[in-house]
């Protein structure tokens, strides 16, 4: 990954956990790190336990945020998730899969607007 790609990313996952903030989640944990791959934010909603898929784009020249979630993606969140929860001591009563999708629009020379999305219980 580009170093632009990383800082772009690190932003919009700044952003997503601002955002979930603002509308009373707490985020527990950021980038989890595992042997398989990376849970960009892990948050708590009330008494359940939500992982969240954060995506920035720049353009649709690939798809938009929101369809750049695959089927295998989603799949590798599932196997993320199992891992993490495997690993926490205590009883999680419920979880759920959000995705959170960052977009950056530039409508001219020094004007720029962002667009959050935030899809609970994405899959």
């Amino acid at each position: 990954m580009t170093d632009q790609r990383r800082v772009l990313g690190q932003a919009g996952e700044q952003m997503a956990g601002e955002f979930l903030e603002q509308k009373g989640y707490q985020i527990i944990r950021r980038n989890v790190r595992t042997r398989r791959g990376e849970i960009d934010l892990i948050a708590m909603d009330d008494s359940t336990l939500v992982f969240v898929e954060v995506r920035t784009r720049t353009s649709h020249s690939f798809g938009t945020a929101l369809e750049s979630v695959t089927w295998r993606k989603r799949q590798k969140l599932r196997e993320l998730a199992t891992e993490y929860l495997q690993s926490v001591e205590g009883f999680v009563p419920s979880f759920r899969f959000d995705v959170v999708a960052v977009e950056y629009h530039n409508r001219g020379k020094n004007e720029e607007t962002i667009r959050i999305q935030h899809i609970e219980h994405a899959f």
